[in-house]
């Protein structure tokens, strides 16, 4: 952050920021055929509670209130989400692969449908804690991931779902460097 005449201007640039992910390829994007079951579940992880939306809007969240501030934190924070972005997009393609709608809302085995909200997320402003609860919420996105992979028998969608947890544990790591740090 640097004065200019009375003005307050961020120094913190995000031109050259990249996705924060593993450095191996995403298997193709394909199915064993269309089962709205495999794409309800999907569903929950694209728009649900714990879902990639929800991360993408934490972590841009934690980014936009660290840039100020820890420049190089909220760079490694808009990594993530830019991760994040690529996991909600290949959800997508899946989802309407398998039949399904790419709408946000999470359908539920038992019938229940939710609209995402913004009151899915944790915001704060302190960096321990955005760090914090995005741990968490990686630790249980993975679950959720791992759950839904008991409950498919489509290798490829299965493929798909092991290849994101690979970056969300990565994720994890990079954000514990973080909490070090402080």
């Amino acid at each position: 952050m640097e004065k200019k005449d009375n003005t307050t201007v961020s120094s913190c640039s995000f031109a050259a920021i990249k996705p924060v992910m593993m450095d191996l390829p995403y298997p193709p994007i394909q199915v064993k055929g269309k089962n709205e079951a495999f794409a309800n579940l999907l569903s929950i992880d694209y728009g649900g509670a714990v879902s990639e939306m929800s991360a993408i809007t934490q972590y841009l969240c934690g980014e936009s209130s660290l840039c100020i501030e820890n420049c190089p934190a909220a760079q490694v924070i808009l990594g993530i989400a830019m991760a994040e972005m690529i996991h909600l997009q290949k959800l997508g393609q899946l989802i309407c692969l398998l039949g399904g709608n790419v709408d946000f809302i999470a359908r539920y085995r038992d019938g229940r449908r939710k609209l995402w909200t913004p009151e899915y997320i944790n915001i704060s402003d302190n960096l321990e804690k955005i760090v914090s609860s995005n741990i968490e919420a990686e630790k249980e996105a993975i679950n959720q991931y791992k759950m839904h992979i008991r409950m498919m028998n489509d290798p490829y969608v299965i493929a798909v779902l092991e290849r994101i947890i690979k970056d969300e544990e990565y994720h994890i790591m990079m954000l514990r460097a973080l909490l070090e740090s402080v």
